[in-house]
């Protein structure tokens, strides 16, 4: 009988990496700011993984926090094989010109095995608002 060894620190071979864009044709400014994200998850472990929902916490400059949780990202659960990303685009709208976002991937390795991959804390912030 072959045993199958299972890597026990997969959440550290899931890459998550994030870029942001301040969209200023849907902002009106002192009542909605709009920014969309692009994550890169990357697979860098050797075993495949699915992606099965979020946790999202965003936090304005107001100190306002919106948790968000749900089922996959953008309508689909990825399963990203060893080597291989997955890309995908979405939005937030905050009250305040700057906020942060930051959270979790809950995921699935192919074992069965189930962990959380770490969304680094990135900024919000519109390119007028960088020094």
């Amino acid at each position: 009988m072959i045993k199958h060894s299972v890597d026990r620190d997969m959440a550290n071979k899931i890459n998550v990496s994030v870029k942001t864009t301040y969209m200023a044709d849907q902002t009106l400014p002192r009542q909605r700011y709009v920014y969309s994200y692009t994550i890169t998850i990357a697979n860098q472990g050797d075993e495949a993984a699915q992606l099965i929902s979020r946790h999202w916490y965003i936090r304005d400059a107001k100190d306002n926090l919106q948790e968000v949780q749900g089922v996959g990202v953008i309508g689909e659960q990825p399963h990203i094989t060893p080597g291989s990303s997955y890309t995908y685009t979405s939005g937030v709208v905050l009250e305040t010109e700057t906020g942060i976002m930051e959270g979790t991937y809950q995921m699935r390795a192919d074992s069965g095995e189930t962990f959380d991959a770490q969304i680094p804390t990135f900024a919000l912030v519109p390119p007028h608002a960088i020094h």
